[in-house]
Formats: structure tokens, C-alpha cells, sequence
């Protein structure tokens, strides 16, 4: 019985004149995968702007190639790995990194960061802990082993993450403009090296894995579709590689990641428009016994394919023996276009590689039409005072310092990190000589996007350039995994083509190119009967072009005395909100982005680039009362919020003076308030109070009345530390 869909496998008789054999079933099944063929998204991921002037290679390859300065680029790549990450999240996480640093390396460049995107069910259950601390193991073990630093990520809490869990990795590299080189084959007769890693029975049908819901027995009958990562085998390729690019030996090159060796092969060769015939008895085996269809599909980690000139093909193995890799020449590129696999003298595949390689049929769902949803924003009857409301959203999973989660990784090796993780950004200084750092921000607000995809995912990408633009940084290129449930489910399907909607207007908004990215559909869990929420994961990427001009500021309030201004707008939009979570209410209007986005952008950076600001810090999750909780931590503020959105008149002002989420605000502090304001003429902005004190007063009604938030220094730490509490 075949495990292709019947329209699939009539779709190939048709095409072949002849049913599929076993092996080339399995090779079908898996690059026809929702996984590798994107064949229910495909058509809106074209809608994204991915074009700028300095984009080299945009989405489509392993990684995206975008100038910085001169010939130095750099690789950028998102990846996710969810399903394995719940059946073995050690493992499942580790790979993840594996999997896009390779990415990065198949583009010819060094890796140098790292990002990470954890979504999970609510930690107070034992099995989301769990999962929530072996995921982080894995992240860290891989990292730290292969020397690429963790710099910036997001953990998000919410219960439909329970059977479903999801981990999303962003990696960014370094090369030099004559050292890129591509996943499309050059020329017939190229020999095709596999090099790295033995080839196992780990990983079995992981893109086919990828493309299905998660059953209460995953754990156990999955675990073989879960590849197991060696970190010292991918710091040993990695030099490996790059040592034959860099000798000009390399013509293309992939990383076996989805699909394994048929993936990497058949892609490679159907973008070149070649032909390619592969002699399995050639490849170096883990296990013995292994059929065909085990060794092509399999997705044994830590491996990748080089085309190269026959005539340089015992250079590059050489490297390979000098680095202590496996190796050996068991391809060659040819003009007929034919896929052709041979294993013990006999064929066992004969297709036609760009029906195997890109000829899925297109999925077409139609978008469900959106009822509208009440948006009653309310003031909460809840027996709290502000100052307990503010340590509860402060204690709360979604808020509450990820330390416990980060100080697992070493994010100093490779001595290039200015700002670690913690910050709106992280931020790594790459050529003193051109006096050039990167900042890099990642995340995205599932509780807004639940409740408007569109909105939500517009919002979502504009915090993310506010991020950088907070270290003075411009933006130069978005990437995303976008995780939705079963596209087959139209209601499903309209959040998924609003969210991209809503990315591609924003990205298009700020002059930002999306590069890259996945999509990872069929995010739903047997066990709990649920689908995750929409959860678009974004990364971006800023360049700063005078590194060392200007003091980037931190998320802290760094010195007394400094004057604290608030840039932006205060609405009532509460709903999706942190406040209205922890306190069980489901309405309220989302936030909108502001209508000119790239003014705000623009004058926020200029205000931190006249090196008068001391600290910065955008305003998103818990609002304004979070916000200064978290800057005023170790020094102190004496904050007036009178009349910010009516602010203190018994009305739902006062819940948004403290917790809305509206875009576009940033806190700065800064000693020469003249300087900076002269910066901020364009937008809207108010001088609210002045750092110091050493605790946190907070007033809603203006004058000398006593402050109606009041927060020791130690109130607002303790609070924050409820993870590292927890997970101790």
C-alpha cells in the first residue's frame, strides 16, 4: 500500500508512465513533503519584497548572501526543528543548530552567531519543563561545542504549545564576496563528494515527519525520524569546508539536511539543470544492512555534498583525511536530466530530476473569511492594587528574566559579542578596521497574532527593527519561520497568508528585504486536540556603520540623574495583552503599528546616535510598567505618567497608561535631554521622569502626591526571577 496521496502517486504514474518503485515512492514522499515543497505556501511567500540594494542572493538557496561593506557579506539563515524537538528535545535542539549552521557554511561562510526562538506550554506543568529544559541542553551543548555563540533569543508560554512545541534557530556568517558559492550545479561531468559524517538509520523521514501532526505516541514511535547530532564531527567540517572553498575547489555546495542525501542531490542538480547519477556503494555507512532507500533518505547529521572538478576531487578528499572526515567521490553531474541511482550494480532510481525536485502540485486552500471579533477594551475588576497587578506581570513566564536560560550558553567565544543576551539586542562588533557591528533581534507576539494575524505579524516585524534601531542600527534583512497548524483547515490557512500579509507590508514599510526563511505547517498535537497559535518567528539583522562614534546603550538605566524621555503613543490596546493574560481576559483592541513606522525608526536611531543616550529600551510586552521595571533594576526611577491616555481617572487609561502594548515607544535616558529631543522633533515624545532614587515610584496623577507604584529595587528582581526559581 502506497503512503503517497492517491492524487500524488496518480500525478507520478501519469508523468513516468509507470508506477513508482519502492525507493523512488520514498524519495517522492519525502521532497514532496509540505516540508521541501512548500506546496501550500508558496504562492503567498512570493508576495514578500526580497530585493535591496544589497542583497546578492535572496530566498531560495540555503542562505541568503546580503552586502555589508566592500567584498565582506554576510549569511543569513532561519530554520526550525519542531517536531523532533518533542519526541527527544536534547537532540531535536541540538540538530536544529546543527542543521542552519550548516546552512550558513554551504554559502562559503564562517558561522558567528546564533539565535534562538522557543515557544512551549506552560512551565508549571512537568513534561513542559522538561521539554523547556532539554531543549535548552541541546541548544547549549551544540553551540558551545562547535564555538558559534548564542547572542539573542525569545522563550514564549502559552498551554497550546503543550503537545507542540517549537524551536527556531537563526545563524549568521561571514564570508567574502569571491568565496560564495551556491546549491546550483555547475557543470555535466562534476564529481559530487559526500563528505562529513557516516550515514545512519537516524533521522529516517524526517521531512515526511516534519509534515504531520504529533500523536500522544511520538515519543516512542518516532524517535528514528530524530537525527543525533555529534558537535565535534560539525567544528571538524566546518574547517573542512571552508579550507576547499577558500582553495578555490568548490563549485557548489549543500548541507543533507531535509530529505537527506536524495534532498541535497536531486535540489542540487534540478537548479543547475543537470542530470545526476550516484553510486550508493560509495557512500561511507554507519550501520550495515542499510537498503536504498535507508541510505538516501536518512538524515544522519553533520554532513554535506561538494561539486567539484574531477581533477581536484583527490585535493578535496585530502582535506577531508586531514580533518579526520569521512569522504568519497559517489556522484557525477551529466546532461541528460536524469536522477540515476545504482546500489549493487543495480538501478533502484530513474527519474526525471526536476519532476522529482520541484514538480509537487500546489496545494490550493482558500483563506476563511474573518468574522470580526468583538475588541472591548476594559478596565479589569480585580482585587490587585497597581503595584501587585506590576509584580504579577513581572513574575509572570512570558516576562520574567530568562537568565536561567542563557547563562547556559557561551556567548563570548569567538570574542565578538558587545551586548550579550538579555538585551533588546545583541550586538557583535566584525571589523574594527571598518569600524562595522551587527545588532540582531529575533521574536514575534503569538498573543497578538492570535487575535489579528494581519496586525499582529506587522507589529511583530516593526518591534524587531525598533530593537535595532534602539543600538543605533539599520536594518537590512528580515528572516522567518512561520509555524502554523494543518493548512488544509481554512481558518488555519487565512492566519497563515494574514501573517505574511502583514510581514511583507511592514517589511516593505521600512525598506527591509525578507532573505529567507521556512514554513513549518501541521504544528498540531493528538494528545491535546490543539493546533499552536499562529506563530510567525522572526529575525533581523542591523548594521552599524560607525562602531565606536557612539556609546550603544543598554537595556538598563545606567546613570543617576539621567533625564528619562518616552517616544511614541499610549492607546488603550490591551488586547493579547501580558496584563489581560494573567488576568483571564480574552478581548480588548490588539495594538496597530504606527502609520509612519520609518519616521520613528529613523528618529530613534538618530536620537541614540548622538551618543548622548545612555539607555534604551523599547516598549512591548507589559507595556510601560514592565518597561521601566526592567531599566530601573539596579538604580532606580522617579517616573510621571500623568495624563498618558488618561492615566489615573478611574478609566481604562489607567490600565493602559501601565500595560498597553502599543507600538512605536521607546524609553531613552540620557544627561543632555537638549541633544537628544533635538532629534525627536518629528514624533511624538515627553520628558517623564529621572533615573535614580534606588527604588521605582511610579505616579498616574501628576503633581507631588505620593506615587502610586512603589517597587524596591529587590520587589522587582525577586519577581523576575521566577523561572530560575522554578527551574532550579
Amino acid at each position: 500500500m502506497s503512503l503517497l496521496p492517491p492524487t500524488d502517486l496518480e500525478t507520478i504514474t501519469k508523468r513516468l508512465n509507470r508506477p513508482p518503485n519502492p525507493v523512488e515512492e520514498g524519495c517522492f514522499l519525502n521532497l514532496w513533503s509540505e516540508h521541501c515543497s512548500y506546496r501550500s505556501s508558496a504562492k503567498h511567500l512570493r508576495t514578500f519584497p526580497t530585493e535591496s540594494n544589497r542583497v546578492i542572493i535572496g530566498p531560495g538557496d540555503d542562505a541568503a548572501i546580503v552586502r555589508l561593506k566592500g567584498d565582506l557579506v554576510l549569511a543569513i539563515g532561519m530554520e526550525s526543528h519542531n517536531h523532533p524537538s518533542y519526541v527527544d528535545p536534547c537532540n531535536g535542539a541540538a540538530t536544529g543548530v546543527g542543521g542552519i549552521v550548516r546552512d550558513i557554511l554551504s554559502m562559503g561562510a564562517r558561522p558567528i552567531a546564533l539565535m534562538d526562538l522557543l515557544y512551549f506550554g506552560m512551565p508549571d506543568q512537568p513534561k513542559n519543563r522538561y521539554l523547556f529544559e532539554h531543549v535548552v541542553e541541546g541548544i547549549a551543548g551544540y553551540g558551545n561545542c562547535i564555538g558559534v555563540p548564542v547572542v539573542r533569543g525569545e522563550t514564549f508560554f502559552e498551554s497550546a504549545y503543550s503537545g507542540n512545541p517549537l524551536v527556531n534557530v537563526v545563524c549568521v556568517g561571514l564570508a567574502h564576496e569571491k568565496n560564495i558559492v551556491t546549491a546550483t550545479a555547475q557543470r555535466a561531468g562534476d564529481a559530487l563528494i559526500l563528505m562529513g559524517s557516516t550515514t545512519g538509520r537516524d533521522g529516517l523521514g524526517g521531512a515526511s515527519f516534519a509534515s504531520r501532526d504529533l500523536s500522544e505516541d511520538s515519543e516512542a514511535e518516532d524517535r528514528s525520524s530524530v537525527q543525533i547530532g555529534d558537535p565535534f564531527t560539525e567544528k571538524l567540517a566546518i574547517e573542512a569546508v571552508l579550507e576547499a572553498i577558500e582553495s578555490g575547489y568548490v563549485l557548489a555546495c549543500r548541507d543533507l539536511g531535509a530529505a537527506g542525501l536524495v534532498g541535497a542531490s536531486a535540489e542540487m542538480g534540478a537548479k543547475g539543470g543537470l542530470g545526476l547519477h550516484l553510486d550508493l556503494d560509495r557512500v561511507p555507512l554507519r550501520g550495515s544492512g542499510m537498503t536504498p532507500y535507508e541510505i538516501l533518505i536518512a538524515e544522519s547529521q553533520e554532513r554535506m555534498v561538494l561539486e567539484v572538478d574531477p581533477a581536484n576531487a583527490e585535493a578535496v578528499l585530502a582535506i577531508a583525511e586531514k580533518y579526520d572526515l569521512n569522504s568519497s567521490v559517489m556522484g557525477k553531474f551529466t546532461d541528460d536530466g536524469q536522477y540515476l541511482v545504482e546500489f549493487k550494480g543495480e538501478v533502484v532510481v530513474d527519474l526525471p530530476i526536476t519532476f522529482l525536485s520541484g514538480g509537487a502540485p500546489a496545494f490550493e486552500s482558500e483563506p476563511e473569511k474573518q468574522e470580526k471579533r468583538a475588541v472591548e477594551t476594559k478596565r479589569l475588576e480585580t482585587r490587585d492594587d497597581s503595584k501587585t497587578q506590576v509584580l504579577k506581570l513581572l513574575a509572570s513566564p512570558n516576562i520574567a528574566s530568562k537568565e536561567w536560560v542563557y547563562h547556559q550558553y557561551d556567548h563570548e567565544v569567538q570574542i565578538r559579542t558587545t551586548l550579550k543576551p538579555g538585551d533588546d539586542a545583541g550586538v557583535l562588533r566584525i571589523d574594527d578596521e571598518a569600524a562595522l557591528a551587527l545588532a540582531l533581534s529575533c521574536g514575534c507576539n503569538p498573543a497578538h497574532i492570535t487575535l489579528d494575524p494581519y496586525n499582529g505579524s506587522a507589529g511583530s516585524t516593526f518591534e524587531n527593527a525598533m530593537n535595532l534601531a534602539c543600538k543605533g542600527a539599520l536594518p537590512i534583512a528580515l528572516v522567518n519561520c512561520l509555524n502554523f497548524g494543518d493548512p488544509e483547515d481554512p481558518a488555519i490557512y487565512r492566519q497563515f497568508a494574514e501573517s505574511v500579509r502583514g510581514i511583507g507590508d511592514m517589511a516593505r514599510a521600512l525598506q527591509v528585504p525578507v532573505v529567507g526563511g521556512n514554513v513549518s505547517f501541521y504544528n498540531e498535537s493528538d494528545e491535546f486536540k490543539t493546533a499552536i497559535p499562529p506563530t510567525p518567528s522572526l529575525g533581523m539583522v542591523g548594521l552599524v556603520e560607525d562602531h565606536g562614534s557612539y556609546r550603544i546603550p543598554e537595556t538598563g538605566f545606567a546613570e543617576a540623574g539621567d533625564t528619562v524621555i518616552l517616544i511614541g503613543e499610549t492607546r488603550a490596546e490591551l488586547g493579547g495583552s501580558e496584563y489581560y493574560k494573567v488576568y483571564g481576559y480574552d478581548g480588548g483592541s490588539v495594538p496597530v503599528p504606527p502609520q509612519d513606522p520609518q519616521r520613528l525608526l529613523d528618529s530613534v536611531r538618530a536620537a541614540v546616535c548622538t551618543g548622548q543616550v545612555t539607555s534604551a529600551h523599547d516598549v512591548s510586552n507589559g507595556g510601560l510598567a514592565v518597561t521601566l521595571s526592567e531599566m530601573a533594576q539596579e538604580i532606580g526611577a522617579d517616573i510621571d505618567l500623568a495624563g498618558i491616555n488618561g492615566a489615573g481617572d478611574g478609566t481604562p487609561g489607567s490600565d493602559a497608561a501601565l500595560f498597553s502594548e502599543s507600538h512605536g515607544r521607546v524609553i531613552l535616558a540620557t544627561p543632555d535631554p537638549d541633544a537628544v529631543t533635538r532629534e525627536l522633533h518629528d514624533v511624538p515624545h515627553r520628558v517623564i521622569g529621572k533615573v535614580g532614587g534606588g527604588e521605582l515610584k511610579i505616579r498616574l496623577g501628576g503633581g507631588d502626591d505620593n506615587a502610586d507604584v512603589v517597587l524596591s529595587l529587590h520587589e522587582i528582581r525577586e519577581a523576575g526571577e521566577s523561572i530560575t526559581r522554578m527551574m532550579r
